[in-house]
């Protein structure tokens, strides 16, 4: 099934959250300087240790970077997000989301840092969505996979969060990601980052797995 779903489309998810339709500011909101799509091979390094189960949904889609790469290796994905990139169902705010789409049983993103009225890359903004998208995996019994800077798991709040859900597995990319391609000007990317995957199959009392993943 195709990433991009159609207006008309059935078991869109929970509710009238799921309608296309204007939504309130909650801080979700990214602005077009802070949209980075991100590039094919940190998806793929997550697919390669990790097993997900059943369909993907994918919340902050954007132009589809993430989704197509996971429809690609043969997963169901639905991708929405607030702001229209082109890809996807727009209109929907993660935040006012009570749970995953119908069918979904994992969550698979990159998750912004903005925080409404505060600096990008908010750490308040940051835990924030891990909160709320832990609550609805925890709720679904399923998955959740999401890509952070690997300085941030270090933070005391951070790390207090982190161990709240059934975390199975951090994938360590061994390579920096670069955000933007500038030719002769690009640069090496500035920040180490992980996959964190949180699985409610997982035993809570068992540690989590660290793989490094070029």
């Amino acid at each position: 099934m195709a990433a991009k779903e159609s207006d008309d489309e059935e078991n869109d998810g929970a509710g009238t959250a799921f309608e296309s339709r204007r939504i309130h500011v909650s801080g979700y909101e990214r602005q077009s300087q802070d949209f980075y799509p991100t590039p094919g091979w940190v998806t793929e390094a997550l697919l390669k240790n990790v097993k997900l189960r059943g369909p993907v949904w994918e919340p902050c889609c954007g132009d589809g970077a993430m989704a197509g790469v996971m429809e690609r290796a043969g997963h169901k994905v639905v991708a929405t997000d607030l702001v229209d990139r082109g890809f996807g169902r727009s209109g929907v705010d993660f935040f006012a989301c009570t749970a995953m789409p119908e069918g979904c049983r994992a969550i698979v993103t990159n998750p912004p840092y903005g925080e409404a009225g505060l600096p990008a890359n908010s750490a308040i903004g940051m835990q924030k969505f891990v909160r709320h998208a832990l609550d609805l995996t925890m709720r679904a019994n399923g998955q959740l996979a999401l890509l952070v800077r690997f300085q941030w798991m270090a933070g005391k709040r951070a790390s207090t969060l982190i161990s709240s859900g059934p975390l199975s597995r951090v994938v360590v990319l061994t390579k920096r990601i670069q955000w933007f391609n500038m030719g002769e000007r690009t640069t090496t990317g500035q920040h180490h980052h992980a996959w964190l995957f949180w699985d409610c199959s997982y035993g809570r009392l068992l540690p989590p797995s660290m793989v490094f993943s070029p």
